[in-house]
């Protein structure tokens, strides 16, 4: 499946930081800041966490949740948001079921070896389910506000 802007986002039911099974139909209503990261406390990954969590009050004034989803396991999202004090859900994808739906289970390179891996990524996910916006290769460094003002925009002129 093609996956863009304007397309309804995929399914998928996960497990939360609790154990909790969350599928992205029960979040339907509201704006759902979908984002896609490689793994639990590395640097990158622990600014956009900090980030995000920095920015989640004015994400909740803009009726949006966030949700972080990586394929570690729901144990090492319950020690990533203690030791750095995540305050949203981050979702267990160790079949990489929705990195695949989400096209960002990827082959990449680093020093010169090829490996499968997440590519960081973000979906702006609007109230009745459809992609309002995608960021790809993520750079972490000020993306947070990135995709608020955007969200802000998007419900100024919808």
């Amino acid at each position: 499946m093609l996956i863009e802007a304007g397309k309804t986002a995929p399914q998928f039911s996960l497990k939360n930081q609790d154990g909790i099974e969350i599928s992205l139909k029960d979040l339907m209503g509201k704006w759902i800041v979908l984002y896609f990261y490689p793994k639990d406390n590395t640097p990158g990954c622990t600014t956009e966490a900090c980030d995000f969590t920095a920015a989640l009050p004015d994400f909740k004034k803009l009726d949006a949740v966030v949700i972080g989803i990586s394929p570690d396991s729901v144990k090492s999202h319950q020690n990533f948001i203690q030791k750095q004090n995540i305050t949203f859900t981050l979702l267990s994808d160790e079949q990489k079921d929705a990195a695949k739906a989400y096209d960002v289970w990827k082959l990449k390179k680093n020093y010169g070896k090829e490996y499968m891996g997440i590519e960081r990524s973000t979906f702006l996910i609007d109230t009745e389910g459809k992609i309002a916006k995608i960021w790809r290769k993520v750079n972490v460094k000020g993306h947070g506000d990135e995709v608020k003002n955007v969200l802000m925009n998007l419900q100024k002129n919808p």
